[in-house]
């Protein structure tokens, strides 16, 4: 009797005997989602989720896609239950038939019924739907890990792609984002970074709930009674001390108060990890493009740009900066230790990385670019590149969001303006002289 129930806790708890339709998308059997099942999920985004997944497996995504292609996708490739919210408030899932027709194969990117299913339910989801489709988290290590998602209110999304806990990034959480509209595209690699949350929908750091089977059909879970639920995020006291939420997320993942110096080093070593990396994207793009065959937008401007990559690098030099400046380091010696380090940029020349701390805002993401402005030796062409590019960001953020999130176009485009007064400033400080800067009229046509 004993070992009977220290048995029972390995057997789902929730869910009934089920008979499966050869028709539905895949099958699941008896497999379902549990603690350990979350934890195979979260090492397998850390371990398979890169910049380039979803252009590997030629499947377009916007912002909000990323996080259901994501459970999705594994959901399928471990036999597990998935299931979503439509925007007409209908539920699909793994047990959905209207694709029966189609063939499927073992693997799930070749998986012709898989596919049709997974657009489908992406073109039917939104930020709008997450709340419906996921539960808020208790914030700390044990239940914050890669795969947990973030959500803004019916604007934007993401999944946590890595959770790093030794002091060498600006944010102990690193995220994976996309941008809207949907198209095949790499993911952009960013520091956590959302207003604070709202309760009335329960945005912010959140988990997919577990579908379960019950009185003869599929629905999710309740909210309340997934292992890691907790409202925390959204109290007053979660915030007391703190600058704002994610700040607050920041100190509750990693409060350890690490020697400066130490995170120098390791800033240093991660930043250098990424740097070296995009030495042969940057000669492999040059010599697909340099004829002019990668136009902005293509499929293969995705393939060899390097937005998202440079923009992680700016991250995390940006981070070094600030902890020499918080910490009033000794600028000679950290200066000394930059200039160490070497980056062969192509053969017979190298930069060091005091240069790329100096000049990394004019790092060229394009890949039809010359070796050198790729490694910004030709800044004013990029801070007039960088100026042109931030108005058009602005301009798209007011276009796109200001009627529907007032808040979040706030907030984007405070971000925003602030990259374009550091712009603006260094403009003049490099006494650039031509072309002009671009003004506002002139980039939006107003």
């Amino acid at each position: 009797m004993l070992i009977f129930l220290l048995l029972l806790p390995a057997i789902p708890a929730f869910g009934e005997s089920i008979k499966e339709s050869p028709l539905q998308v895949w099958k699941v059997e008896d497999r379902r989602w549990t603690n350990e099942e979350e934890e195979n999920f979260s090492r397998w985004v850390e371990e398979n989720l890169t910049e380039d997944f979803f252009i590997r497996y030629r499947v377009p995504v916007d912002c909000a896609d990323v996080p259901y292609a994501v459970r999705w996708i594994y959901a399928r490739i471990m036999r597990l239950p998935a299931a979503a919210t439509t925007k007409d408030a209908k539920m699909i899932g793994h047990w959905s038939t209207q694709w029966g027709h189609l063939p499927t194969h073992a693997e799930w990117y070749k998986d012709l019924r898989f596919r049709k299913a997974l657009l489908h339910m992406l073109s039917e989801t939104t930020t709008r739907t997450l709340p419906l489709d996921t539960y808020p988290v208790r914030i700390s290590q044990e239940s914050v890990t890669s795969g947990t998602m973030f959500f803004v209110t019916e604007s934007h999304s993401g999944v946590i792609g890595h959770v790093i806990l030794d002091g060498s990034s600006g944010h102990p959480l690193q995220t994976w984002e996309a941008t809207s509209p949907a198209k095949i595209q790499k993911l952009s690699g960013r520091d956590f970074m959302t207003p604070r949350p709202e309760s009335t929908v329960y945005s912010g750091l959140v988990k997919f709930r577990w579908p379960i089977f019950k009185k003869e059909r599929w629905e999710y879970l309740l909210a309340a009674e997934h292992p890691f639920y907790s409202l925390e995020q959204y109290s007053s006291d979660f915030y007391e001390g703190y600058t704002d939420f994610v700040e607050a997320v920041a100190r509750r993942m990693d409060p350890t108060d690490y020697d400066p110096w130490e995170k120098i080093e390791k800033v240093l070593n991660t930043t250098t990890r990424y740097l070296m990396d995009r030495v042969p994207v940057v000669l492999t793009g040059y010599q697909k493009c340099q004829r002019g065959s990668c136009k902005e937008g293509s499929t293969l401007w995705e393939i060899h740009s390097t937005p998202g990559r440079d923009g992680r690098i700016i991250l995390l030099i940006d981070y070094l900066r600030q902890i020499i400046e918080s910490n009033d380091l000794d600028w000679e010696r950290a200066r000394e230790r930059m200039e160490a380090i070497s980056i062969p940029i192509q053969k017979g020349q190298s930069v060091t990385f005091h240069h790329l701390y100096q000049n990394h805002l004019w790092l060229s993401p394009h890949p039809q670019d010359s070796i050198e402005a790729r490694w910004g030796l030709r800044k004013c062409e990029m801070i007039f590149s960088q100026i042109r590019t931030t108005r058009k960001a602005i301009a798209f953020i007011e276009r796109t969001y200001r009627k529907k999130d007032p808040n979040y176009a706030d907030f984007a485009i405070q971000q925003q303006e602030e990259t374009l007064r550091r712009f603006d400033e260094e403009w003049v400080i490099s006494e650039c002289k031509e072309p002009t800067p671009p003004t506002p009229n002139k980039m939006t046509g107003e």
